[in-house]
C-alpha cells in the first residue's frame, strides 16, 4: 500500500476520540468506525460495563486501541474525572461525540417535573459538560471535532416526547453556539438527527409508534446504527473541515415533510 493510501484509509491516526454512551447502539457503531479510521477511542459507559468491554475488545481485535471509562456524563465530577483519565491513558481528547441519551415518554399532562428534568439533564446538560471539558485540549491543539447526536424529534417535535424533543432541540442550539465560538481555532461542531433507528434506547416503543414512523418515512424502512455512525464518522474526519454548525438528518427523508 502506498503512503498516500495509508493516510487516506486512516485519516484520524494520532487522534483521541471520546464517544459517550458507546457500550451499544449508535455509540458503539461510532466507536468502531472511528477506531477503523485510526483514532484511539475512549468508550464511555454509565452502567453497561460488559458492553463497553465488548466494544473495546472488538476494536482491539481489529488492531485498534480503545479504553473503557465509566462515568455518568450528566454529573460534572464524573466528566472531569473521565477527561483526566482519558488524557493520562491515551492523550488529550480532540474528537468528542455526545451520544449518551435517554427517553421517558409521557404526554405533557401526565409528565412529572422530575421526568422532564431527568431527560434534559441526561441528554443536554451532559453534552454541555463534555463539550466544555473537551474544548480546552482542542483549543490547545487548534483542531477539534464535536458531533452531537440529536433527533428528528428535536426538529419536528413529537407527541409524548416534550422532554426528549426539548432536550434534542436544545442540543441543536448548543451545537450552533459552540460552532460560532470556536470556529476560528479549526474546531467544528455539528449535529446528526436520526430518524427511527432500532436500538436498545428505542426497544420499548410501541408497535403503533414504529408503524407510524415507517408510514411517514419516504424510504419506507428504518435506519441502522451503522448508517448514523457513518455520518458521524465523516463529520469527525479531515474531509469535513469546512462543515460546522450544521444539523444533518439521517432519517430516510422524514424531515422533508
Amino acid at each position: 500500500m502506498a503512503e498516500g493510501e495509508a493516510t487516506q484509509s486512516r485519516p484520524l491516526d494520532g487522534r483521541v476520540a471520546l464517544v459517550t454512551g458507546s457500550s451499544r447502539g449508535i455509540g458503539r457503531a461510532t466507536a468502531l468506525r472511528l477506531a477503523a479510521m485510526g483514532a484511539k477511542v475512549i468508550v464511555n459507559y454509565r452502567s453497561d460495563e460488559s458492553g463497553a468491554q465488548e466494544t473495546c475488545a472488538t476494536i482491539a481485535g481489529a488492531g485498534g486501541t480503545a479504553v473503557a471509562l465509566q462515568g455518568d456524563v450528566s454529573r460534572e465530577e464524573d466528566v472531569q474525572r473521565m477527561f483526566q483519565e482519558a488524557k493520562s491513558r491515551l492523550g488529550p481528547v480532540t474528537i468528542l461525540v455526545n451520544n449518551a441519551g435517554t427517553t421517558n415518554d409521557r404526554l405533557i399532562m401526565q409528565m412529572k417535573l422530575e421526568d422532564f428534568q431527568q431527560v434534559i439533564q441526561t441528554n443536554l446538560v451532559s453534552a454541555f459538560l463534555c463539550t466544555r471539558a473537551a474544548l480546552r485540549p482542542m483549543l490547545r491543539a487548534r483542531w477539534g471535532r464535536i458531533v452531537n447526536v440529536a433527533s428528528i424529534s428535536g426538529l419536528m417535535g413529537q407527541v409524548g416526547q416534550a422532554n426528549y424533543a426539548a432536550s434534542k432541540a436544545g442540543l441543536i442550539a448548543l451545537t450552533k453556539s459552540t460552532a460560532r465560538e470556536v470556529a476560528s481555532r479549526s474546531i467544528t461542531a455539528n449535529a446528526v438527527a436520526p430518524g427511527y433507528v432500532p436500538t436498545e434506547l428505542t426497544a420499548n416503543v410501541s408497535q403503533e409508534f414504529k408503524d407510524y414512523y415507517l408510514e411517514i418515512t419516504p424510504l419506507k424502512r428504518y435506519g441502522s446504527a451503522d448508517e448514523v455512525a457513518a455520518t458521524i464518522a465523516f463529520l469527525c474526519s479531515p474531509d469535513a473541515g469546512y462543515i460546522t454548525g450544521q444539523t444533518i438528518a439521517v432519517d430516510g427523508g422524514i424531515s422533508m415533510h
